[in-house]
């Protein structure tokens, strides 16, 4: 078969497989509340697009999955309305889990859901956004879309990207991916391993960046807000916080609050699910309240674990923890380790985190521990809460290396827009 048969042969695949999961997606939505709300989110997309973005306007395209993905482009959009004031940021998600929490974040001009990568669809949205400049956040390969963008001479990129040697682009029937990444003008990659498997494929427009994640933390951590009910909660204890948890996480943390009273614990549930949440209030011996529950006059003197059943303050809540939990690692992969090192925290998650680089580099350098059972979890527990000293040393270490890996997003302004 030659490359062109190919490659023809994979598009076609490539436009059926879209179109079915469309469908797939459109027959979930019927018991499916998010599969409802990315049905839902994408009718009457163009005519919403047409009607919001001037022919006029200047676009800069922000292409982001989901939450984790916006947290990652996030830092470059701030950088585009700080020293690039004559753009209009157009922020599109793919997931619900993004769009929905992100929907009215003001640091975009226009947001959207992606619509489903048809080649009708992609000329409908490109006609309408007429970008200027588009940049895709980490993974996010839809051919059709790089295919137009690259048609039109749209300035394309991706950010925050990072390669396996297992990934369709490295494997002998990878052709269509392989010319996607053509449309790329710069690809800037996580680490050198991505930069040296893109070389060996001939790609050369590659630059080592590092991740923009850590600018977004840096970020965070210089605005953290104060939150006086924690404060209260905590006291003169230490505490113990546990993020973006799921129930496995959960069974194994339960052992290791009731083992340690005189702890303070924050567990921050990945799904506010009441039926989780009731459970870890009920199996706490020491005492258990719910955040959206208290007010000033609520005694917490005596509550050894707060669940926070709310979003968007996690973050500020490590500022005053001793240790963090990370959650995820006993599902498809942990949730965001470095809010909580920036806060210079020893850090420990259940073990899938293979797939992401800090969380390894972490690993190997002592800042943060795998843990699969409640022994693994007491074990690396017990000496850096009863020795001060271990403590500060891998505290420190945390610190240290998210502040050595600040820059990604500079580098990044400084190529795709003082060019």
């Amino acid at each position: 078969m030659s490359r062109k048969i190919a490659i023809v042969t994979s598009m076609f695949l490539y436009n059926f497989c879209v179109a079915v999961y469309a469908r797939l997606i459109a027959l979930a939505s019927l018991w499916n509340n998010k599969a409802r709300l990315w049905t839902a989110g994408r009718k009457g997309i163009f005519e919403r697009m047409a009607a919001a973005i001037s022919p006029s306007d200047r676009i800069v395209w922000i292409h982001v999955a989901s939450l984790g993905e916006f947290e990652q482009g996030r830092p470059v959009m701030e950088r585009i309305k700080a020293d690039y004031p004559q753009y209009k940021i157009l922020l599109t998600f793919f997931s619900p889990s993004g769009y929905e929490v992100r929907k009215n974040y003001k640091g975009a001009d226009y947001i959207f859901y992606m619509p489903i990568d048809t080649p009708r669809n992609v000329r409908r949205f490109l006609d309408l956004a007429h970008p200027e400049i588009a940049i895709f956040v980490k993974y996010e390969f839809w051919i059709n879309y790089l295919t137009q963008l690259k048609r039109r001479n749209v300035r394309t990129f991706v950010i925050s990207a990072i390669f396996r040697p297992n990934s369709i682009f490295f494997r002998r029937y990878g052709y269509l991916w392989r010319q996607a990444l053509d449309s790329f003008e710069q690809i800037f990659v996580q680490n050198e391993e991505s930069r040296r498997l893109l070389h060996d494929i001939g790609f050369d427009n590659v630059v080592v960046a590092g991740d923009t994640r850590f600018d977004r933390v840096a970020a965070i951590a210089e605005g953290v807000k104060r939150i006086c009910l924690i404060e209260r909660f905590k006291g003169d204890s230490h505490l113990f916080v546990a993020g973006s948890t799921w129930r496995p996480d959960e069974e194994i943390l339960q052992p290791l609050i009731n083992n340690n009273p005189e702890i303070k614990f924050v567990i921050v549930p990945h799904e506010m699910d009441e039926c989780r949440i009731n459970r870890i209030i009920a199996e706490t011996t020491g005492g258990a309240v719910r955040y959206t529950q208290c007010d000033d006059s609520t005694p917490l003197d005596n509550v050894q674990v707060l669940v926070l059943d709310t979003v968007g303050m996690l973050s500020s809540v490590y500022r005053y923890a001793s240790w963090a939990y990370i959650g995820g690692g006993f599902g498809a992969g942990i949730h965001n380790t470095l809010e909580a090192a920036i806060f210079a925290l020893p850090i420990a998650f259940g073990p899938n985190y293979s797939k992401f680089k800090e969380a390894r580099d972490m690993v190997a350098l002592g800042a943060a521990a795998k843990v699969e059972t409640v022994t693994d979890l007491e074990a690396w527990f017990a000496p850096l809460r009863d020795n001060t000293e271990l403590r500060a040393r891998v505290s420190s270490t945390a610190k240290d290396y998210t502040l050595k890996n600040i820059g990604a997003t500079s580098l990044i302004m400084k190529i795709a827009f003082e060019h």
